[in-house]
């Protein structure tokens, strides 16, 4: 009982951390808005404005997955949070582009908090509860929507430098929560002198290269678009910035809180079925996101008359809201083939497929404005998109699909241990 205990205030505790880490990642999704105008930014710099911290948490997970097996969450969890405290406070001091992306760096760091979290709860419970306790931590994404119901409202009555100076106060009250509840376990530490660029050699793994591109589309676009989505709002159907974040939440929170959902639907059905079936959503929301607003004139025998083409906001939000239902399953899905295929070797796995998703995140709103400011339509963000998913559909199809039933009354969980090649 006392280890039941113990790991549900793990997994209680984590999942808080992680959420607050996620929120101070987003960071730049609301403030970003009032500093594009006071800097005056266009497209592409916006995009790499909120991208950059991004970036950081990307780029660290690697080493995070790698120094958690090795020395457990609890003490590595509760440095990287450490570490981010005086980097958010110091963003309400920035004035000049280049301190944003500077300082955007640091912050960034808290984004690696996953490959942190991941490992260190997933060993706490028994493998058939692994997905579920994963998409339960994983559920932390919905910081994303927390971001956007608490920065609004701070920019509205006091201005955006006062979101970093509050955000790092919760950051700061966070690291003390987690340390004092939160416990380490030695029997789920990992001995390994596996450095960086040895771990990076996973990529050689057929099945790790493929983990990782399913990712970059159920984190790395989820990440872009709750970054993106607040602009678009107000670009697209002039909503003042408060309205904005509330409908852009409408993706971020169901993207975030249903992970959980998707972790036990994993457990149940397999990993292959739940991720076949999120990227086919995916291809049909993202098509009728891609749409741009378009009027048509044709010549009748009364004379031209224009008729409209396009999403409403209403439409748009709808869309949008099972997008993120999607990409939360999908987050969940992927990690439940790690957890089954790498069980001794977790943390570095989902380092690595980690990295992969986070640079989705860092890359595609880099492109999402440059797009825009290439073709003027602001739709150009889900075409691009799509066409990834088409990528993932193409690739789950000829090393997965094709060898197993996902749809007749035969149809079984998927194992990858069970198939023989075609």
């Amino acid at each position: 009982m006392t280890h039941k205990r113990q790991a549900l205030s793990v997994l209680i505790v984590s999942t808080l951390a992680f959420t607050v880490c996620f929120m101070v990642w987003m960071m730049f999704g609301v403030i970003g808005i009032p500093i594009k105008k006071a800097l005056d930014l266009n497209a592409t710099q916006f995009g790499l404005l909120m991208a950059t911290p991004v970036l950081t948490g990307s780029l660290i997970r690697v080493p995070l997955g790698i120094w958690t097996d090795k020395f457990g969450g609890r003490i590595v969890m509760t440095l990287l949070m450490a570490l981010t405290v005086p980097a958010i406070y110091l963003m309400s001091y920035a004035s000049a582009y280049w301190h944003f992306l500077t300082i955007g760096l640091f912050v960034g760091l808290a984004g690696g908090s996953f490959s942190v979290g991941t490992p260190y709860v997933a060993r706490w419970f028994p493998k058939n509860q692994q997905g579920f306790a994963m998409g339960i931590y994983g559920a932390g994404n919905s910081g994303a929507a927390v971001n956007k119901f608490v920065a609004p409202a701070l920019v509205v009555a006091f201005g955006w430098a006062m979101v970093p100076q509050v955000y790092a106060a919760i950051m700061f009250g966070t690291v003390l929560l987690f340390w004092f509840f939160s416990y380490s376990d030695p029997t789920h530490l990992v001995s390994t002198n596996v450095k960086f660029i040895d771990q990076l050699k996973a990529l050689k793994d057929p099945k790790v290269l493929k983990y990782c591109q399913y990712y970059s589309i159920v984190f790395g676009g989820y990440v872009a678009l709750s970054l993106w989505m607040v602009q678009y709002y107000v670009g697209e159907f002039g909503l003042e910035i408060r309205s904005a974040a509330l409908l852009a939440a409408c993706f971020s929170l169901p993207g975030g809180v249903l992970r959980a959902v998707g972790g036990w639907m994993s457990d149940k059905w397999g990993a292959h079925s739940v991720t076949w079936w999120v990227l086919w959503v995916s291809w049909i929301c993202l098509f009728l996101l891609s749409y741009p607003q378009t009027d048509f004139t044709i010549a009748t025998v009364t004379g031209p008359k224009t008729f409209h083409f396009g999403l409403n906001v209403y439409v748009f939000t709808a869309l949008m809201f099972v997008l993120g239902i999607a990409f939360a399953f999908g987050k969940a899905s992927v990690f439940k083939y790690i957890s089954d295929d790498y069980t001794g070797n977790i943390g570095t796995i989902s380092g690595v497929v980690g990295l992969a998703g986070g640079l989705g995140g860092f890359v595609l709103p880099i492109l999402f404005g440059a797009l825009m400011d290439l073709t003027g339509i602001r739709s150009s963000a889900f075409m691009l998109m799509y066409g990834v998913v088409w990528v993932s559909l193409i690739w789950m199809y000829w090393t997965e699909v094709r060898r197993s039933e996902i749809m007749g009354k035969n149809a079984t969980p998927f194992s990858l241990q069970n198939v023989t090649p075609s």
